[in-house]
């Protein structure tokens, strides 16, 4: 498939301030102060210098330079416009990031910029949630891949029990319950486990997820499928050593995503599992909230000291024997210690879904507006925080399929039904989204360029036999 380039925009003027004046960055060298971060611009800013404008950003706040990075978000403030263009918008987000990292090394005033350092994140109810999912692919890419090839897997199957680790709140299964009600050789029945403990990212729901379960088996019960919903009852002795603690909005409430509590979920005893049950793990959009550090103080002997959180997480999987195992998640390493690689990692990805939401709703639609804040929360994750804070840490699909290797898992491709009914998906979309296989991975595109990735596994040796 043929990659086009980035959407071009308007260049935008340079403006004219007393930033730019000789005076102003006469302390700095050529290569290390304004003017150097703006060579080649030619007089306007397009998303190439932009991006230069945010390297040299984050080159100076490595370096503790806080003039330079002032100087430079002076210019990107008459750049950045939330209800501009894609790059603009998106260079808003990336300047609210910035200010508060940069805020932790100067805590001074940064004077009149065009931002705020809290980001309004609403409660959705269940029909807003609907609509988010539907806007672009992003998710139901993942959905339609994962339910088609579960569907495949279970023929045959009286007894299914899923283990759904997603940040959508169980979006994905009515599509499934109803396919599943329509089996030429009847029905099945269908449990569904969900863990206790969940990262406090968008989208963010107003209803509990015991109602979620409630209204899940209201569902399947009009389906005529036997239904169970299950939330993991994680062990109260659990230390909580390692964990990751997230403020909401008014920075009061504390929501801890609980990593020893997942984990303790994590076997047979603990998830009941059923010996007449064929067992499918379904991870959309997950595995990048696990920290990829060591384990603290585990109490959990079946592993070595040294395994990552993100390893151990597979190991336990790979442990329960699963028939089949799906992982879907974006397509991007941002998990380099590097800012500035994280930076233009992230400027050049994100810009997708700036850019698909511009092909089909207004500047100004709130809509809009709310879906492009959700991602510049994941912005400020990335390149805002370090250390525990910073809880988005997606690498890329490569990198993820050696670790599930690794983990004992084997991949296994999608059918052709699959690939037919994630194509008859994109049909209802902007035509700028297209789909590639890579290997036995499923690759959602826009305009030729990667943006999630869907692949399917199942156990890699004597337990799988």
């Amino acid at each position: 498939m043929k990659t086009e380039p980035r959407g071009s925009t308007a260049p935008i003027s340079l403006p004219s301030h007393g930033l730019l004046s000789p005076s102003s960055t006469s302390s700095s060298s050529s290569s290390n102060s304004l003017p150097g971060a703006l060579k080649g611009c030619l007089g306007s800013l397009d998303g190439a210098c932009i991006e230069k404008l945010l390297l040299h950003c984050a080159s100076a706040l490595e370096i503790n330079d806080v003039t330079l990075a002032q100087q430079v978000m002076w210019v990107l403030n008459n750049v950045a416009s939330p209800v501009g263009d894609p790059n603009q918008r998106l260079t808003s987000w990336f300047l609210r990031a910035l200010i508060s990292r940069a805020s932790r090394v100067c805590p001074t005033p940064m004077g009149n910029l065009n931002t705020s350092s809290t980001l309004q994140r609403r409660l959705l109810s269940g029909t807003e949630l609907a609509g988010y999912v539907d806007l672009i692919p992003w998710h139901r890419f993942g959905f339609c891949a994962a339910n088609s090839a579960i569907y495949k897997a279970v023929q045959g199957y009286p007894r299914i029990h899923i283990l759904d680790f997603s940040i959508t709140h169980c979006m994905q299964w009515p599509t499934l319950i109803d396919a599943l009600a329509k089996r030429p050789e009847g029905p099945p029945s269908l449990r569904i486990s969900v863990p206790c403990t969940r990262p406090h990212v968008p989208p963010l729901l107003n209803v509990s997820i015991d109602d979620i379960g409630i209204r899940l088996g209201n569902f399947a019960r009009c389906r005529n499928i036997p239904f169970e919903f299950d939330v993991m009852n994680c062990s109260s002795s659990s230390s909580g050593a390692n964990s990751i603690e997230m403020t909401t909005n008014n920075s009061k409430e504390l929501l801890t995503f609980n990593i020893d509590f997942l984990l303790d979920c994590l076997s047979p005893h603990a998830l009941n599992l059923r010996d007449d049950e064929v067992l499918v793990v379904n991870c959309q959009s997950w595995l990048r909230y696990l920290p990829d550090g060591q384990l603290k103080n585990s109490t959990n002997h079946i592993h070595e000291a040294s395994c990552s959180i993100r390893d151990t997480f597979l190991e336990l999987l790979r442990s329960l024997n699963p028939h089949i195992m799906i992982i879907v998640d974006e397509d991007a390493d941002l998990n380099s210690t590097s800012l500035t690689s994280r930076i233009a990692t992230c400027f050049n990805y994100l810009w997708i879904p700036f850019d698909a939401l511009e092909t089909f709703l207004p500047k100004e639609s709130s809509q809009r507006i709310e879906y492009e804040a959700d991602i510049g929360h994941k912005i400020e994750s990335i390149i805002g925080c370090e250390g525990f804070h910073r809880i988005e840490r997606l690498e890329s699909s490569l990198n993820m399929s050696q670790r599930i290797k690794t983990a004992g898992f084997l991949s296994v491709p999608f059918s052709e039904e699959t690939v037919k009914d994630v194509k008859l998906l994109l049909d209802e979309h902007a035509s700028g989204w297209g789909m590639k296989r890579d290997d036995d991975a499923l690759i959602l595109t826009w305009k030729g360029h990667n943006s999630v990735y869907a692949s399917t596994w199942v156990p890699n040796g004597s337990l799988r036999d």
